[in-house]
C-alpha cells in the first residue's frame, strides 16, 4: 500500500499548491474579507492594552488621584466587549471557513474519484483514499482557515507593539528584542522535530485505517482462517510503532514550553533590573516600567504562534501534495472534447442528442494487457448481433471478465476497436453506453438504503410502479412483500441484512428497471442457492428477450440455453456453438460439461 509523502516536502516551499488553496480561500472572498478587518482590529486592541495600564498606573497609582477615573474605566471595559465581540466573529468564521475549505476540497476529490478510471482503484487501498479525503482535506481546512487567523493577529500585534514600544523607550525595546533570534532558532527546531514526528504519526496511522478496514471487511476470513492472533499481533506492531512516535511528539512538546518560558522570564528578568534602575534613576516613569513588563509576557506570544504557524504550512503543504495528487490523475479512460460537446459528459449529460442502441456488437482485431508483456486479449474477434445471447466460459484467468470489462469500457483496447451498432464506442460518451447496460456482479453490492432506493438507483426518476414491476419482472416481488417493511425494508450496510440470494434479486432489478439494450450477467447465480438459481433462472430468461446478452458462467448447467458458447482460453475462442453443437463435437466444452455434471451428480448423492 502506497503511504503517506510527507518526507516529500522537508521545507521547501511548492507555490504551485498555495497558488491552488488561495484559490480555495478567494471562492470565499466576504468571509476572507471580514475576517481579516476583525483579526486586523483585534490585534491592534490587544497591542493598545499595555499603554491603557501605563496611564493607569502612571495617572492614577503613582498621582495618588482619582480624577477621570469612571471615563478611563469605562473606555477600558468599551474596550474589552469590542474584543470580546471580535474574538466571537473571527472564531465564528474562521470556524466556518475551515469547514468550507475541507467541503470544497472533498467535493473536488470525490468528484474526480467518480471520474476516474476502474484501472484506478486496481493498486489503491481503501484506507489510503479515505485518508485523503477525510484525514488531509480536514487538516488542510483547519491549518489554512485558524493559520491565517493566527498569522494576521501576530503580525499585526507584534507591528503594532514595536511602534509603541520604540516610541517610549527604544532602550527597554531592544532588551525585548534581543532575545527574539534565540527565540525563533528553538522554536524552528522543536516545531521541526515535532513535525518530523508527527508526519511519522500520520504515516502510521493510514496504515492503521487499513489495517482497520481489512479487518472488519475481512472479519468472516479471519474467523475461518484461525487468524485473530497473528492479525492481533501485526496490529499491535502497528499501534506500538504509533505509541513510540506518539511519546517521542510528547516529549518534544513537553521541552518546548518550559524553553521559551525560560527565555521569555530570562528576559522579563531583565526588563526589571534595567528598567527598576531606570525607574529608581527617574529616567523612565514606573507606568512605561509596567507597560514594558506586559509586553514582554505578550510579545513572546505571536513569535510562538508564528513558529508554530510556519511549521504546521509544511504539514499542510504535504497534506494539499497528497491531496492535489489524486485530484491531477489523469484519467485513462476519457471521452474527447467533440464527444462531450455533443453527448455531455457524465455530471451533465446531454441525453437528447443519445442516439438509441439497436445492439449490434463487434470486436475487432482488439489488444489488451494489464501489466506491460502479459497480453490478456490478442487480436480477438469477435461479432454478435442485436438479441443475441452469448455465454463465455473457461478457467480463471482465461480472459471472460476481460471481454466483458472492455465491452462495458471499464478499460479500453491498446489496438483494434469495439463497435456498436457499427460505430467506435469511443466516438459517444461512457455515460450513454453505461446507460444502455445492464450489470449483475457475481457478489452483488447494496447500499446502504431502503429496497425501493435501491432499486430506484438504476432509474433515479422511477415511480414507485415502475419500482414493483421492476421486482415482479426478476420474481423478487413475493419474498419483498414478505418482509415487515416490504419495499421501505432497510437492506444495512452492504446489504447485510439480506441473504446473498434476496441481494442478487435486488440488483437484478435495479440493472433491469432502466431497460437497457446490453445485459450482463457476470457468473450472477455462483453464490447463491439452488432455490433462488432457480428463481433467478426463470427471470434470466424474461430479461434476456430481446436484448443483447453476456453471461459469465461458473455452473455450466445455467447456459444450455445461450444461442452461442464462446470457450475462453488465454484470450482466445478456441470452440464456440450452441449447447447441443458443442457436446456433439465433444471438444473442452464437452470434458468441461461433463466433469461438472459428474462432480455435482456426487455431491447429490453424497448429501442424500
Amino acid at each position: 500500500m502506497e503511504e503517506f509523502n510527507e518526507e516529500l516536502i522537508q521545507g521547501k516551499i511548492q507555490w504551485k499548491h498555495w497558488k491552488r488553496l488561495f484559490r480555495y480561500l478567494l471562492a470565499h472572498k466576504k468571509v476572507l474579507a471580514i475576517l481579516v478587518i476583525v483579526t486586523f482590529t483585534s490585534g491592534l486592541i490587544d497591542a493598545f492594552f499595555p499603554v491603557l495600564q501605563k496611564y493607569a498606573v502612571d495617572n492614577f497609582i503613582v498621582k495618588g488621584q482619582l480624577d477621570n477615573l469612571l471615563q478611563f474605566g469605562l473606555v477600558y471595559l468599551a474596550l474589552i466587549l469590542v474584543l470580546c465581540i471580535f474574538i466571537w466573529m473571527f472564531i465564528d468564521l474562521a470556524g466556518k471557513l475551515e469547514v468550507w475549505l475541507a467541503y470544497d476540497i472533498r467535493k473536488d476529490l470525490f468528484k474526480k474519484l467518480q471520474e476516474l478510471s476502474l484501472s484506478y482503484y486496481d493498486n489503491k487501498a481503501v484506507g489510503w483514499l479515505m485518508s485523503r479525503v477525510t484525514s488531509d482535506t480536514g487538516r488542510i481546512g483547519e491549518i489554512i482557515s485558524w493559520g491565517f487567523v493566527d498569522f494576521v493577529w501576530g503580525i499585526v500585534l507584534m507591528f503594532f507593539m514595536l511602534i509603541l514600544m520604540f516610541y517610549y523607550n527604544y532602550k527597554l525595546t531592544l532588551i525585548v528584542i534581543a532575545i527574539i533570534p534565540v527565540l525563533v532558532v528553538v522554536s524552528v527546531y522543536f516545531q521541526k522535530k515535532i513535525l518530523t514526528t508527527s508526519r511519522k504519526i500520520r504515516s502510521i496511522n493510514s496504515r492503521i485505517t487499513a489495517a482497520f478496514n481489512e479487518g472488519i471487511a475481512g472479519v468472516l476470513t479471519s474467523k475461518t482462517l484461525v487468524r485473530e492472533e497473528k492479525n492481533l499481533e501485526e496490529f499491535s506492531t502497528l499501534t506500538e510503532g504509533m505509541r513510540s512516535f506518539s511519546i517521542r511528539a510528547a516529549v518534544f512538546s513537553s521541552l518546548y514550553l518550559p524553553i521559551i518560558l525560560l527565555l521569555s522570564n530570562i528576559s522579563t528578568g531583565l526588563l526589571i533590573y534595567l528598567g527598576g534602575r531606570g525607574v529608581f534613576l527617574q529616567e523612565i516613569e514606573y507606568g512605561t516600567l509596567v507597560m514594558f513588563i506586559s509586553y514582554t509576557g505578550f510579545f513572546f506570544e505571536p513569535i510562538m504562534q508564528l513558529a508554530r504557524i510556519f511549521a504546521e504550512l509544511q504539514y499542510a503543504q504535504a497534506a494539499a501534495e497528497r491531496t492535489f495528487s489524486v485530484l491531477d490523475t489523469e484519467e485513462e479512460i476519457k471521452d474527447r472534447e467533440e464527444v462531450i460537446k455533443i453527448y455531455g459528459d457524465s455530471f451533465k449529460p446531454l441525453r437528447e442528442n443519445w442516439p438509441a442502441i439497436k445492439g449490434d456488437i463487434s470486436f475487432k482485431n482488439v489488444f489488451f494487457h494489464y501489466k506491460e508483456g502479459e497480453e490478456v486479449l490478442e487480436d480477438f474477434n469477435l461479432e454478435v448481433k442485436a438479441g443475441e445471447t452469448i455465454a463465455l466460459v473457461g478457467q480463471t484467468g482465461s480472459g471472460k471478465s476481460t471481454i466483458v470489462n472492455l465491452l462495458c469500457r471499464f478499460y479500453e483496447p491498446e489496438q483494434g476497436k469495439i463497435l456498436i451498432d457499427g460505430i467506435d464506442y469511443r466516438e459517444r460518451s461512457q455515460l450513454w453506453l453505461r446507460d444502455n447496460i445492464g450489470f449483475v456482479l457475481q457478489t452483488p453490492h447494496l447500499f446502504s438504503g431502503t429496497i425501493k432506493e435501491n432499486i430506484r438507483y438504476g432509474k433515479l426518476d422511477a415511480s414507485d410502479e415502475e419500482i414493483i414491476q421492476a421486482a415482479k419482472l426478476v420474481n423478487a416481488h413475493d419474498f419483498i412483500i414478505k418482509l415487515e417493511d416490504g419495499y421501505d425494508t432497510n437492506v444495512g450496510e452492504g446489504g447485510g441484512l439480506l441473504s446473498t440470494g434476496q441481494k442478487q434479486l435486488i440488483s437484478f432489478a435495479r440493472a433491469v428497471i432502466s431497460n437497457p439494450r446490453i445485459f450482463i450477467l457476470d457468473e450472477a447465480t455462483s453464490s447463491i442457492d439452488t432455490e433462488t438459481e432457480q428463481l433467478i433462472q426463470n427471470a434470466i430468461a424474461k430479461i434476456l428477450k430481446g436484448r443483447t446478452s453476456f453471461i459469465i458462467a461458473h455452473r455450466l448447467s445455467t447456459i444450455r440455453s445461450a444461442d452461442r458458447i464462446l470457450v475462453i482460453k488465454d484470450g482466445k475462442i478456441i470452440e464456440q456453438g450452441n449447447h447441443r453443437e458443442l457436446m456433439r463435437a465433444k471438444g473442452y466444452y464437452y470434458n468441461l460439461y461433463t466433469n461438472q455434471f459428474l462432480e455435482q451428480s456426487k455431491e447429490l448423492l453424497q448429501s442424500l
